[in-house]
């Protein structure tokens, strides 16, 4: 019996209904981890390269939160930023890029957007900031675990090679 499309969807390869204890394995998709790539690192470039254009605006708002050495870290921010957010687009260092970014939003989060520290509408813009990040720190952490998939750099540097 073929899987139905659904269950492909859903699970990948299916149980072998002869063999209960045959293992699952998951069917690549490698369109997907490129699309999800193209899509987590949009806002990582995206960023960074408004810090790059517009530095002013950034420094005031890291001042303003009481961000020390402004002028210096805002260069860092947005540096790892485009940095991050090549290495995941292009698939090239995908995991290192993934893991620099996850440890750079767990400071960038809790000074940011710390809502608990706040009270009516700013409190929860700042609840939807923080979630936010905690999204795509989830997304950086899967990425990180699964690897940027075949349409990656990684993937054409590390493919075995034919004899």
């Amino acid at each position: 019996m073929h899987p139905s499309i659904a269950e492909r969807a859903a699970y990948g390869t299916p149980l072998d209904p002869v063999a209960d204890d045959t293992p699952v394995h998951l069917v690549p998709r490698s369109g997907t981890a490129l699309i999800g790539r193209i899509l987590i690192s949009a806002i990582f470039l995206l960023s960074g390269f408004a810090k790059f254009t517009d530095p002013s605006g950034a420094i005031g708002y890291m001042t303003a939160q009481g961000i020390p050495h402004a002028q210096t870290l805002l260069y860092i921010a947005a540096a790892a930023e485009v940095l991050g957010g090549l290495a995941i687009l292009l698939g090239f260092l995908t995991r290192l890029g993934a893991l620099g970014l996850f440890i750079y939003l767990i400071p960038t989060t809790y000074f940011f957007h710390h809502f608990w520290n706040m009270s009516g509408a700013e409190a929860k813009t700042q609840m939807v900031n923080f979630m936010k990040n905690l999204a795509i720190m989830g997304g950086l952490l899967t990425l990180w675990a699964h690897g940027p998939g075949r349409f990656s750099i990684d993937h054409a540097i590390r493919r075995p090679r034919e004899a």
